[in-house]
């Protein structure tokens, strides 16, 4: 068994031995950044805060008036019936209830489209790394890698493609819409 895995890992440095003498290209990307700095992304962050911003100023609405009425409920508490103040009370507790629920939906519907737009931002990334491999002759390219040197990472490559790429988009976009 272990010479099996001492001929493989020999046959293995053999082939990149020889793939080097034969002008090997190897590239690497850094996915995190290209999702966090791209044109495409960052296009996507600002969908989203639009998107979601009318629900988030009703929460925090929402909580302003909780802590109004809570404010309210210590400070006019001795002069308050029992009734009342248990009417206070159970309102209080309601709209904790409901501010509660409804930042839980809010969390989980803005983490299922952060992870919708950033799989199409990872698919456009995907097609830029093809044409990048294609057009610039790689034989490999890694987009996760635990030690890069910045000879082979081309990610700064793959955002301005992406930047490129959204700017020719909106130009054939608009072009279609003209006619």
């Amino acid at each position: 068994m272990r010479s099996k895995f001492q001929t493989l890992l020999f046959a293995i440095g053999m082939a990149v031995g020889s793939a080097h003498a034969a002008d090997f290209r190897v590239g690497v990307v850094d996915t995190e950044r290209v999702l966090r700095e791209s044109a495409p992304a960052i296009k996507a962050e600002k969908k989203i805060e639009k998107e979601f911003s009318a629900r988030d100023a009703e929460i925090k609405s929402l909580i302003k008036e909780a802590k109004d009425i809570q404010t309210a409920l210590e400070k006019e508490s001795p002069k308050l019936s029992d009734a009342d103040h248990r009417n206070k009370e159970r309102e209080l507790t309601s709209l904790n209830v409901n501010i509660q629920r409804m930042q839980r939906e809010f969390r989980e519907d803005l983490n299922l489209r952060k992870n919708e737009e950033l799989a199409a931002v990872l698919d456009k990334a995907n097609t830029a790394i093809q044409q990048i491999a294609a057009t610039d002759k790689y034989d490999l390219i890694l987009q996760e890698a635990v030690y890069r040197n910045p000879k082979i990472d081309i990610t700064d490559k793959v955002i301005s493609y992406l930047a490129n790429d959204s700017v020719d988009s909106a130009v054939s976009k608009d072009k279609k819409e003209a006619k």
